[in-house]
């Protein structure tokens, strides 16, 4: 399945709108591992994750007809993924309360450890998003959505119903914190 090849996705498209199980399941299958990986940047949990793809799976197929061919087909299947993780957080709000990470964190003093000696060369993209998983499911939702999905603060204070200041002040601590793990892990 090629989803650089414009016919190709017209193609598909068109069938998975008729609910061809066969062109559904392939779109699934090409896709998994990316939008998988999506999915875990927004959880705390393995199972939260593969909740959350299954869910966004299930959007993407009922909302097809209403994908419209500007931009890539991954693009858009992508954004629902994100969209349907915040909605997760959302759901879920009360249950992800602020941890100890942060509150440890908040007392570290910035005076005590020089964290721009900490160098990201030496950790690979799969150890990173290890570290952004460990944060506080606040921070790691700021971070992914910032850095990875390119959301601006206004839109982050929107979707999580904060301030803008908070999404800058969160953004600001899970940097810090991520600074502090990998000190620690490059000893």
């Amino acid at each position: 399945m090629d989803l650089s090849d414009q016919e190709e996705v017209k193609r598909i498209v068109s069938e998975c709108r008729k609910g061809n199980k066969k062109f559904q399941s392939l779109l699934y299958k090409e896709l998994y591992s990316k939008m998988m990986s999506v999915c875990y940047r927004y959880s705390r949990r393995s199972e939260d994750a593969k909740d959350i793809f299954q869910e966004g799976f299930i959007k993407v197929f009922e909302k097809i007809g209403n994908y419209n061919f500007n931009g890539s087909l991954e693009g858009w299947i992508r954004r629902i993924m994100v969209n349907h993780a915040i909605d997760h957080y959302r759901r879920n709000k009360n249950k992800y309360a602020f941890s100890e990470t942060l509150q440890e964190a908040e007392n570290i003093s910035d005076d005590i450890i020089d964290l721009e000696e900490v160098s990201f060369k030496n950790i690979s993209a799969k150890e990173l998003l290890v570290f952004v998983q460990e944060l506080s499911p606040v921070y790691q939702r700021i971070f992914n959505m910032f850095v990875l999905d390119g959301y601006s603060h206004a839109e982050i204070a929107k979707e999580l119903n904060i301030s803008e200041g908070t999404s800058k002040s969160n953004l600001s601590k899970a940097k810090r914190n991520l600074k502090l793990k990998i000190r620690e892990k490059l000893g």
